[in-house]
């Protein structure tokens, strides 16, 4: 059996959203910025999935623009806020995706920005009066908080993290690439001014996000080149990608409450299981279901002689896991999340994150295999 619990990492490609691409990949291959007919019906279909991805979300169509993923939505957005807004003064987290925290480090190593990190709790909360304090020693400051930690799982109340910003006059971004088709997402009721997508994460094809930028913002392109996305992004659009990101969240808004009580129950399920069965497991970030990203269990495991060979057995075994974030696979820093919340290091923690594909029948095999896997350990 192969069980692919790395969903956090990336998701596999729908079935219909495949279908809906395939056939623009193949007939509609006209330059969008070309002002024949096989240009224009191509411009039209990138409008339309711009039309559907704005109402999903409870904005105009104005305030989307593609981009390649969430790393170049993350950057577009801090970078050029700071540059546009002459902002001096960036808070944010230890704990965020890299294309957030390294692009707001850079920018302090320019000389462009100070920034301060907000504290965090064990669990991955934000300390929302240290952020405040914050805001209120350092007004128009950029805030820079992701709604769900791609890790551990945990959630930032972003609605009230919204009014605190617009109590001290904040621009406010956050990456939303784990929680964009994962929850409704309202931005009508929510005070933020950028959100990143990558629709990679919710069942729709690589390299094809999302940057929503509030009206009554304004920041010139990251990327220069032609005028592609209203001005705002230079280079020809990722045609067959945005018509499937459309149709992945269309989908997702279709069947979102099926897939909560399904994959929470999944996460549910085998937190007892692991509890049952490992003496000593302990689990990463918050896991009260309405403080936690219900895709996500992070386990840190009991201590064992092969700590570090626990994902590669796992791997060996056909169980596709994580000791953290794709995006630092490779390196042996460790993860910077756990660093952050000061979890023990010398502990092997597992990142398993879910799908709507995954079954409980799955589940037992994991853990099955985690057992025997700790019977060898601790008995050698």
């Amino acid at each position: 059996m192969k069980v692919y619990l790395d969903n956090a990492a990336t998701t596999k490609l729908d079935e219909t959203v495949l279908e809906t691409m395939i056939p623009v990949m193949r007939d509609e291959y006209g330059n969008p910025s070309s002002i024949h007919g096989a240009g224009r019906k191509v411009r039209s279909l990138i409008e339309g999935a711009r039309k559907s991805v704005a109402k999903l979300l409870n904005v105009t169509p104005a305030e989307i623009f593609f981009t390649s993923g969430g790393t170049e939505a993350d950057n577009t957005a801090i970078v050029q806020t700071v540059e546009n807004h002459n902002i001096k003064h960036v808070i944010s987290s230890k704990i965020e995706h890299h294309a957030v925290e390294h692009t707001i480090s850079v920018l302090e190593k320019k000389g462009k920005i100070k920034a301060s990190w907000v504290n965090v709790d064990e669990k991955g909360n934000v300390d929302l009066n240290h952020l405040e304090e914050l805001l209120k020693n350092n007004p128009r400051s950029l805030v820079s908080l992701m709604h769900a930690n791609n890790e551990i799982g945990t959630l930032l109340p972003i609605k009230e993290v919204g009014e605190l910003c617009e109590k001290y006059n904040a621009f406010f971004h956050s990456d939303t690439v784990q929680t964009v088709g994962h929850y409704p997402i309202d931005l009508k009721n929510i005070k933020v001014h950028f959100i990143a997508c990558a629709a990679h994460k919710f069942h729709g094809p690589k390299g094809v996000g999302f940057l929503y930028i509030n009206h009554t913002v304004k920041i010139d392109p990251f990327i220069n080149g032609g005028s592609q996305e209203r001005n705002m992004r230079g280079g020809t659009e990722n045609v067959y990608g945005i018509i499937g990101l459309a149709k992945a969240l269309e989908i997702c808004y279709k069947e979102m409450d099926e897939h909560l009580t399904h994959i929470s129950g999944l996460k549910a399920y085998m937190m007892q299981k692991l509890k049952d069965s490992i003496p000593g497991i302990e689990f990463n970030g918050e896991t009260e279901p309405a403080k936690s990203l219900y895709t996500v269990l992070n386990c840190r495991f009991p201590k064992h002689a092969n700590a570090e060979m626990l994902l590669f057995n796992l791997d060996i075994a056909g169980i596709y896991a994580s000791g953290g974030s794709a995006c630092t696979s490779g390196s042996n820093q460790g993860s910077h999340v756990l660093r952050g919340i000061k979890a023990d290091m010398d502990r092997p923690s597992v990142r398993f994150s879910f799908c709507k594909h995954n079954t409980k029948e799955e589940i037992d095999f994991v853990v099955k295999k985690l057992n025997e896997l700790f019977a060898v350990e601790q008995t050698s």
